[in-house]
């Protein structure tokens, strides 16, 4: 570790053209690059690619090609996590997600932080705030997720939206900023669940 990653991963302003740092965003653009090249009959060969480029426990995490990293090891991911096209995960803080989260396209979660002062952001130093998601959220296409939000379990957050502030658990969220709608009720359960049986109960034939 060097002065400047330590900074980073704390969320202190770091230089960015650290020499470490710049070689593990190489590392990481040429997993990315092998990764988005691969075709979709080569499914053992993408699966143990992503076991090198992000942290999943479960090794079950699917992310749809393209996708882009900023350096991977940041990127913690729960069990059956699915990402669809055109991922972005700007991880220079971290970006912890939990069980059963579901990305739309062109979702893009963004730790990375520059400073208000001009000068300061010229002289090329940067921060980062980590972005925490938690368990069965589904994050609707463009979703655009700001450095240091929190979101709740089960939340449901609408396309097109700019989340900038936390949101609390068990919400329908949408809006630039992004705000909560209504909360998920036990009537969203039983619409959902009839759904599901009627699905089941149909004859195939």
């Amino acid at each position: 570790m060097t002065k400047d990653s330590t900074r980073m991963l704390a969320g202190q302003l770091y230089d960015a053209s650290d020499p470490v740092l710049h070689d593990a965003r190489v590392h990481a653009r040429t997993l990315v690059a092998r990764y988005n090249d691969l075709g979709p009959e080569d499914k053992a060969e993408r699966k143990a690619l992503l076991a090198t480029m992000i942290d999943c426990p479960s090794g079950d995490a699917y992310i749809e090609a393209p996708t882009r990293l900023d350096y991977g090891t940041n990127v913690h991911v729960g069990p059956n996590f699915y990402a669809n096209y055109e991922s972005i995960f700007l991880d220079v803080a971290p970006i912890t997600i939990g069980a059963n989260v579901m990305l739309g396209p062109r979702v893009g979660l963004y730790t990375a932080g520059h400073p208000l002062d001009a000068a300061v952001r010229v002289a090329g130093l940067e921060y980062g705030h980590p972005i925490t998601i938690g368990d069965n959220v589904w994050l609707g296409g463009n979703v655009t997720v700001c450095p240091g939000v929190t979101i709740g379990d089960n939340v449901v957050v609408g396309a097109g939206s700019v989340v900038t502030k936390d949101l609390p658990a068990n919400v329908v969220a949408a809006g630039v900023p992004a705000r909560p709608l209504r909360k998920l009720t036990a009537n969203d359960a039983r619409y959902w669940q009839a759904e599901q049986d009627a699905y089941h109960q149909e004859d195939p034939t």
